[in-house]
């Protein structure tokens, strides 16, 4: 089974800096502390809009609805 044992890593993690247009400006940076800091062209946030607007039409309540079951579940179900 996967991750049963404690010393397996299932996920490493990292840090990095993603631009608006999904360029990667810092990192990744893995097992190490370290402070990732860029500068972007704010033009390329208006750029980015066009691909993914987190306040546009994903962010319609009237359309979209995220709902979490907070009750116990198996993680795997077998048929």
């Amino acid at each position: 089974m996967q991750g049963a044992d404690p010393a397996t890593v299932i996920m490493r993690g990292g840090s990095a800096i993603i631009s608006p247009l999904s360029q990667v400006l810092a990192g990744p940076v893995y097992n190490e502390d370290a402070v990732l800091v860029t500068e972007i062209d704010p033009v390329d946030i208006s750029r980015g809009k066009y691909d993914f607007d987190v306040v546009g039409h994903y962010a319609r309540p009237d359309v979209f609805r995220l709902h979490v079951n907070e009750k116990p579940a198996s993680p795997v179900i077998l048929d």
